[in-house]
């Protein structure tokens, strides 16, 4: 078991390898710095919520760790292999989704084809080499993964249009659980929705920590961060300059550090 030593106050906590480690991850834009030297461990169950005011260089590390972009400097590893993805296919095949604030779904295709997007199931069709989509078996299978997170959504068939932004994002995070995501990294999740619809979501993250999944939070609604994490990780001028346990912060504790640390960055 590893030591872990909360960085605000210096006290140790004992706790499992980390499922995902950053060392010394930096990000360059030509002359442009996004991200410094940044050290980060992720636990397994953890909810970990990554804040910061716009251009706190979130959004470029985000990038990093789902395969998007390279970084320019700095290691990844997963459970302690050393890992580096090349693209967010690659991310995925080694257990890390990413479900943007935009979801990337295809409103005009059904439930259980946005499942599925991307990793189709076939059948053969009479001679092996012929194949055709398995629809039967893409709809039980969706049915399965929207069940586990007790969305109330029943028919596979209906295109994603007619969802609210609540069962929207519980389809984004079916797909991720389709690739069998152990760290699933959620950007501005109730970002634009009502009070009903936020509240469903919040239930889906706490889902998927019930069942035993990782979880990265990036939000700019410390309410969420504070009903939800575990920890808080606060990022200012590209550095890390908060990494903590959530213990009794309410919101205003943490926009208090956001401010802080964008003075010191000014």
């Amino acid at each position: 078991m590893a030591d872990r030593t909360d960085q605000s106050d210096g006290q140790a906590m004992t706790d499992p390898t980390p499922l995902l480690s950053l060392r010394g991850i930096g990000k360059r834009y030509g002359a442009v710095v996004a991200v410094r030297e940044v050290d980060l461990d992720i636990f397994p169950g953890e909810v970990v919520a990554l804040c910061g005011d716009n251009g706190a260089g979130k959004s470029s590390l985000i990038k990093v760790i789902s395969g998007a972009e390279e970084a320019t400097s700095g290691t990844i590893s997963i459970r302690g292999k050393p890992v580096a993805f090349a693209s967010p296919h690659d991310a995925l095949e080694h257990g890390v989704a990413t479900i943007y604030q935009d979801l990337a779904l295809a409103p005009r295709l059904s439930i259980a084809q946005n499942v599925f997007m991307g990793s189709e199931l076939t059948k053969p069709l009479l001679l092996p080499f012929l194949r055709v989509l398995d629809k039967k078996r893409m709809i039980a299978e969706s049915r399965r993964y929207l069940s586990q997170l007790s969305a109330a959504v029943t028919d596979m068939t209906r295109p994603v249009e007619r969802l609210s932004g609540g069962q929207r994002q519980a389809v984004a995070i079916s797909r991720a659980l389709r690739w069998n995501a152990e760290i699933i990294i959620m950007d501005e999740p109730t970002a634009a929705l009502g009070v009903k619809e936020s509240a469903l979501v919040l239930d889906l993250i706490r889902k998927l920590k019930a069942d035993g999944r990782t979880v990265i939070l990036i939000s700019h609604n410390m309410r969420d961060v504070v009903a939800l994490a575990d920890r808080v990780v606060i990022m200012g001028a590209g550095r890390k300059y908060v990494d903590r346990p959530l213990g009794d912060l309410q919101p205003d504790d943490i926009a208090h550090m956001i401010m802080a640390g964008n003075a010191k960055a000014a």
